[in-house]
């Protein structure tokens, strides 16, 4: 769980990011989650966008993903999300 001194700080990381994910009618599949798994052990911190065409709301679509990756989820603003989980192998982002 992190604490709002923490996710303020990966809120201020996400803030330059470009969405590197956009969720669309398909919605969420099992090879849509293996992309995101991948994305967040190679980078740790990523954003998401949804498209109007999809089924989810930016926050719907947060919280299932974290609930099947055990993600944490940052930050859901309009239809963008960020999405936070430490990599097991090289941790990259140092948390205050």
């Amino acid at each position: 769980m992190l604490t709002s001194k923490q996710r303020s700080y990966l809120r201020s990381l996400a803030n330059k990011m470009e969405s590197i994910f956009q969720l669309g009618k398909n919605g969420i599949e099992e090879g849509f989650l293996k992309q995101i798994d991948d994305a967040l052990e190679a980078r740790e911190l990523i954003k998401l966008t949804v498209l109007n065409n999809s089924d989810y709301g930016a926050r719907e679509a947060s919280d299932l993903i974290c609930e099947k990756l055990g993600c944490e989820g940052v930050q859901a603003i309009g239809n963008k999300f960020v999405l936070f989980r430490r990599s097991s192998k090289k941790p990259k982002i140092e948390l205050p």
